[in-house]
């Protein structure tokens, strides 16, 4: 019997096209939306446009309203699959909301594309297809959010856009994707271990995020304050650790019960509390910094500010981190 699958589309290169003076932009209509007839060998689709913005346009409030659409969709209709049409440059942070704000056990899969629909070798309407094949496929249930780009299954926690414009851009550092598509076959190699769920209807709190070097300008931190951020997320050098011109201002925002997440800036390893010298991460942990594992930063300022605005009982951030 044929898979019923949500087809949302949100904009992005996936959606756009080139002009003659080499400018990708927006299309007024979204040419993928003319392609239903290629998708409906593989599922029944349910196309849904709600927006058609460029990725760097789309803010939590959209992920919020995408997460909400979602919920909304998959209550009133039998649906066994979500895929998402999305822009490259925040895939990964919508992806990664929605991880943690959907508790759906049917596969939710973002695609998008590195080459507008009209450029010789237009990636867009093979990783739709491709998505939509993972998405009715019965080992990807109960995988959490998953994103699909030229050939790969990576997991919204891992994946990360590490290239500018290659095709192969979404890699998961350190773990890899979590399947292989080829020809006739999805190939599920491994799974999450945990997932993690957080209801939330609004955003009301903020969450800043800086990428700390050498030298780092101890009044930074003040504007943070001064600007009235709920909470701050440090990528932090090596391990998770700053200068000591920082370390104040760290404390500062600690006292205040402002939250501050170390990551590190590094593109592998895991951010720990290991040295115990002034902008070490050991004395920060001690001063109340809590350590993201395994995420970067944009997605730790993600869960903190989901964490932030959580409804009901308010989270132990710490645990929520580990």
């Amino acid at each position: 019997m044929k898979k019923t699958i949500l087809l949302i589309h949100t904009g992005g290169t996936i959606s756009m096209a080139m002009s003659a003076e080499g400018a990708v932009m927006p299309n007024k209509e979204n040419p993928l939306m003319k392609e239903s007839n290629k998708l409906n060998s593989l599922a029944t689709i349910i196309e849904i446009e709600a927006f058609n913005l460029p990725s760097p346009h789309i803010t939590p409030k959209e992920m919020l309203q995408l997460r909400n659409l979602i919920m909304e969709q998959t209550t009133a209709t039998q649906i066994d699959g979500v895929v998402i049409t999305h822009g490259t440059d925040t895939l990964e942070e919508t992806a990664y909301f929605l991880e943690l704000t959907t508790n759906l056990a049917i596969p939710i899969v973002l695609t998008g594309a590195m080459r507008s629909s009209n450029e010789l070798g237009a990636d867009g309407i093979y990783n739709l297809m491709e998505a939509i094949r993972v998405a009715v496929d019965d080992e990807a249930r109960d995988k959490g959010v998953l994103v699909v780009m030229n050939d790969e299954v990576h997991l919204a926690v891992n994946t990360t856009k590490t290239s500018t414009s290659s095709i192969n851009t979404f890699q998961s550092p350190q773990y890899g994707p979590i399947g292989l598509i080829t020809k006739s076959r999805i190939l599920f190699h491994h799974a999450p271990i945990r997932r993690q769920y957080v209801d939330i209807n609004n955003l009301s709190k903020r969450v800043a995020m800086l990428k700390v070097y050498a030298g780092m300008e101890e009044d930074l931190l003040d504007v943070v304050l001064a600007c009235k951020y709920e909470g701050v997320v440090l990528e932090g050098l090596g391990q998770g650790n700053v200068p000591p011109s920082v370390v104040k201002g760290i404390e500062s925002l600690i006292q205040r019960n402002i939250p501050v997440v170390l990551v590190s800036r590094c593109f592998n390893g895991i951010a720990e509390g290991v040295y115990g010298y002034i902008g070490g991460g050991k004395m920060l942990e001690d001063l109340g910094a809590i350590f993201a594992t395994g995420i970067n930063g944009q997605k730790a300022r993600l869960k903190l500010l989901i964490g932030l605005n959580t409804t009901g009982e308010p989270l132990n951030l710490k645990d929520f981190f580990l």
